[in-house]
């Protein structure tokens, strides 16, 4: 599954090379950029690229809050919209609204991927973080069904949907927005920062729904108290709309503008709008299959601790609410603390090497986590969930830095938020429902070990096919690098080196 141009060099396709050797690094940028000159090169601030960082990191955290919060009172929230004698048909209602936000999202790709790429990555961020606040907010003011009846659990699908279809912009457009602010060769560290918002995103819900199960308990939360949380969306929401509109476009973007208006075409490309969805499935239709199996493994690996791993000790192995939230919440700080060493890391060795580790400690370790998680008590779970928190933080370290170079600047945010929502609707949001559905046909709570140990498989295949880009220019975008030295160095270098 090629991903690379037909003029690439062996030089190109050995990052080993790459990483160890400066000058061959920059022999790879002046093939990629030919007549470089000092004016090509954008020499980031870091001030400005942290204040990026921060603007798309509170996004994705507040993204991941509002889906945290669903899964983990998706028990309560069956009770309160989805009545039935029946607790497993009730469990899985809920988890099927869970899932139905996610059916949307390739839609929500569809329309904000490609306006990002043509009125930029700033305006579109802007707008799906002030919708997917109001899908949130208005999910903790709907009535319950004893109140509305009917109307209750259809009122819930709608604004569910509504936050599936703005968050179908949010994950392309942030890791856009982070890879093209980046140097070159710290863009896995600053990547990091990303799923670091996820794992804030996710601990903020579940520590806020585990303080809300203690002190109210169960009855008070089915009857008022699951509508918190909710609620708490539209104040963070704010916040990031502020960070996010004090920021100018990427450097990237702007770039791409002048080159545009060089050639005689205005900001919004009116003569590539009406073919850019066509040559994002024709011309680029091998980088986003690719695209589409890398982020499915990872999805599926992802939500399956991150989000339905609280479900299933509850509903399978009987295990207290409020310890289990515990437990995960440990295990996603600890996670914090290591994942920005990964994105360190993968700038060193490369994406390939963890992505790698990441899909074969799934593979591999799946089927024992879930065996020490059987056996109950909290050293045991503890060790499962860690178990499967050391291998998904080789794919959160390194994830968001690897998939927006797939694709060149002109449709990297159209290309990603297409097969990432595409993805993310087939494998990753489906994760809870199929679970449980897997279990419950066929009667084995080892169901969900098989399910991610055939995802990291397939995963690993995929990362086996891609190219490596750590360290590297980003396609369709001039070199990008942290001082004025190294800009000059890359310049200077053109004249004293053959080029090969």
């Amino acid at each position: 599954m090629p991903t690379g141009s037909s003029t690439e060099t062996s030089s190109d396709r050995d990052p080993e090379a790459v990483r160890r050797h400066p000058a061959l690094f920059r022999a790879v940028v002046r093939r990629r950029n030919p007549r470089l000159r000092r004016t090509d090169i954008t020499v980031t601030d870091e001030r400005t690229v942290r204040r990026a960082v921060k603007a798309a990191a509170l996004g994705n955290a507040m993204e991941w809050f509002d889906f945290g919060i669903y899964s983990y009172l998706a028990v309560t929230l069956g009770n309160v919209f989805f009545p039935s004698g029946n607790d497993t048909v009730r469990l899985l209602s809920s988890l099927a609204t869970f899932a139905v936000a996610f059916l949307v999202r390739p839609l929500g790709g569809l329309f904000f991927g490609p306006l990002g790429d043509r009125v930029g990555r700033k305006r579109v961020l802007a707008l799906t973080m002030v919708l997917m606040a109001v899908g949130t907010c208005a999910i903790g003011l709907i009535p319950s069904y004893a109140s509305i009846g009917f109307w209750s659990p259809v009122l819930l699908i709608c604004f569910r949907m509504l936050q599936g279809f703005s968050t179908g912009g949010e994950y392309g457009g942030a890791a856009t927005f982070i890879a093209e602010y980046a140097p070159d060769k710290r863009r896995g560290f600053f990547g990091s920062f990303l799923e670091f918002g996820t794992l804030a995103g996710y601990i903020g819900a579940a520590g806020l729904v585990t303080v809300m199960n203690s002190a109210l308990g169960s009855a008070t939360m089915e009857d008022w108290g699951w509508r918190l949380p909710f609620l708490v969306a539209g104040p963070l929401g704010l916040v990031g709309l502020y960070l996010r509109l004090r920021l100018e476009d990427t450097p990237a973007f702007r770039k791409l503008e002048e080159e545009n208006a060089t050639a005689g075409t205005d900001g919004e490309r009116p003569d590539v709008e009406a073919t850019e969805l066509k040559q994002i499935f024709t011309a680029h239709w091998q980088r986003l299959l690719l695209c589409v199996v890398l982020a499915g493994a990872y999805g599926i690996t992802d939500y399956m601790l991150l989000s339905y791993m609280p479900t299933y000790l509850t509903d399978q192995l009987d295990y207290d609410d409020t310890h289990g939230l515990v437990i995960l919440i440990a295990t996603m700080a600890l996670l914090m603390v290591v994942i920005t060493f990964v994105g360190r890391l993968n700038d060193r060795v490369g994406r390939k090497p963890l992505l790698m580790a990441g899909m074969g400690g799934f593979a591999l370790l799946s089927a024992p986590a879930f065996l020490l998680l059987k056996q109950g008590g909290v050293v045991a779970v503890s060790g499962g969930m860690l178990m499967l928190g050391l291998p998904l933080v080789c794919l959160l370290g390194t994830m968001s830095a690897a998939l927006p170079a797939l694709f060149p600047t002109s449709v990297r945010y159209g290309s990603l938020a297409i097969g990432y929502n595409i993805s993310t609707s087939l494998f990753g949001g489906t994760t809870p429902l199929v679970m449980t559905g897997l279990i419950h046909t066929t009667g084995s709570d080892m169901a969900p070990a098989f399910y991610t140990t055939g995802a990291a498989v397939v995963g690993m295949v995929a990362v086996a096919c891609m190219k490596e880009t750590a360290r590297q220019p980003l396609e369709g975008s001039p070199p990008s690098v942290s001082t004025p030295e190294e800009a000059a160095e890359i310049v200077t270098s053109q004249t004293r080196e053959p080029r090969f």
